[in-house]
Formats: C-alpha cells, structure tokens, sequence
C-alpha cells in the first residue's frame, strides 16, 4: 500500500515530534534534581511506543479512508468508519495500560508521546503543508 502525501507528511512530523520530546524528557531528567537520571530510558521507552502506536493509527487511518472511498452505501460507512475509530482508540488505551503496569515504560512518556499525533494535525493545519506543492 503506497501512503498518501498527507499521510507521508504525517508520519515524518510526528517522528521529528518524538525526537524533540525524548531529548526534552532527557534533557529534564539530567537537570532536575528531583528526577533520577535512571528515568531517562524509561522515558524514553515511552515515548517511543506511543509514537509507533500513532504510525500505526496514521496507517489505520489511510486505510480507513481509502476503504470507505470503495464502499456503496453511506450506512456501511458510517458503522465501518464508526469501528475503526473505537479500534484505533482500543489500540491506544492498550498502550496507556501497558504504560502504567511495566516498571520499565514511564506512563507520562507514553501520555507525552501520544501527543505527537496532534502535533502534527496541529502543524499541518496551521502551515503550508497541507497543501499538496
């Protein structure tokens, strides 16, 4: 499956929000007294699967709509498109939970990195890249 422009976009802002947020989770975790450095990794750690759980939502997400785009009726794409957003929302309470019960995964990284989508529908709302040069 190729990926569209949008969907390509996506993916290369919310990797380059993740790379800021883990040199900012290191960066807070070297200079804050109160945070042992140990946490670093686990930050990190955390950071990192929430931000492939959101590739694989920009994934899901273009498959959604390119399946919607081939179905008849507006009632099977409504209950179709209905069921992959509670999937896409399973997938990431999955993550949060598998976040909050393994010692070695912080939970703030994880809710830090599940930020990285919005990140990037906030950016390529608001700039020039949501138009298709």
């Amino acid at each position: 499956m190729s990926l569209s422009l949008p969907a390509k976009k996506m993916l290369i802002i919310i990797a380059i929000s993740a790379g800021i947020m883990i040199v900012g989770g290191i960066l807070i975790c070297i200079f804050v007294p109160t945070i042992p450095s140990g946490e670093a990794l686990p930050v990190t750690l955390g950071i990192v699967l929430s931000t492939a759980l959101n590739a694989v939502k920009v994934l899901l997400l273009e498959r959604t709509v390119r399946r919607v785009m081939e179905l008849e009726t507006p009632k099977e794409s409504k209950g179709y498109i209905s069921a992959q957003y509670i999937i896409r929302y399973l997938l990431t309470g999955v993550i949060l939970v598998v976040a909050a019960v393994t010692p070695f995964i912080n939970l703030w990284g994880a809710i830090a990195g599940i930020f990285t989508m919005q990140a990037a529908v906030f950016f390529m709302r608001f700039t020039k890249l949501n138009e298709d040069d």
